[in-house]
């Protein structure tokens, strides 16, 4: 699972999926465009705040949505409301999604009645930023035309 676990530090939490994914420190670096001094830092402990380009890389070599390595890095756990769904039909991309589709106990549109979504209807990929009007895995539209 690639969810961070209770408690579990930063360092840990990239040293666990770094080995799940069978990469080296050098392969992961190369991949989230950073330096292997840099993630070698990180995954002694030495390192606990990663700056922007640090996360969205890592966040992109490992699959994972950014909002994980963003809570891990604070201590803090990955809550429910960090989920973010919209609705396929309603939502206008490039827009924040609506507050109640980022409800926990929200399933369904309040205006049309369609699913929310919270992956890619492709790929399914989590949905990791509504800024962006595709899939950053597989490039498939998130908005669908009915």
């Amino acid at each position: 699972m690639n969810v961070p676990m209770t408690g579990e530090s930063l360092a840990d939490y990239l040293r666990r999926l770094r080995n799940g994914l069978g990469l080296t420190q050098k392969e992961l670096a190369k991949r989230a465009n950073i330096h292997i001094h840099s993630l070698g830092k990180i995954e002694r402990g030495l390192t606990t705040r990663l700056n922007q380009k640090t996360l969205r890389g890592l966040a992109y070599a490992l699959s994972i949505p950014s909002e994980y390595l963003e809570s891990v890095s604070k201590g803090v756990p990955v809550s429910a409301s960090d989920i973010l769904k919209f609705c396929p039909i309603c939502w206008t991309p490039g827009t924040p999604p609506d507050e109640m589709w980022l409800s926990p106990k929200a399933k369904f549109c309040m205006f049309c009645g369609t699913a929310l979504c919270d992956r890619c209807s492709n790929c399914n990929q989590p949905i990791i930023s509504l800024t962006f009007r595709f899939c950053p895995y597989c490039g498939q539209p998130y908005k669908t035309t009915s």
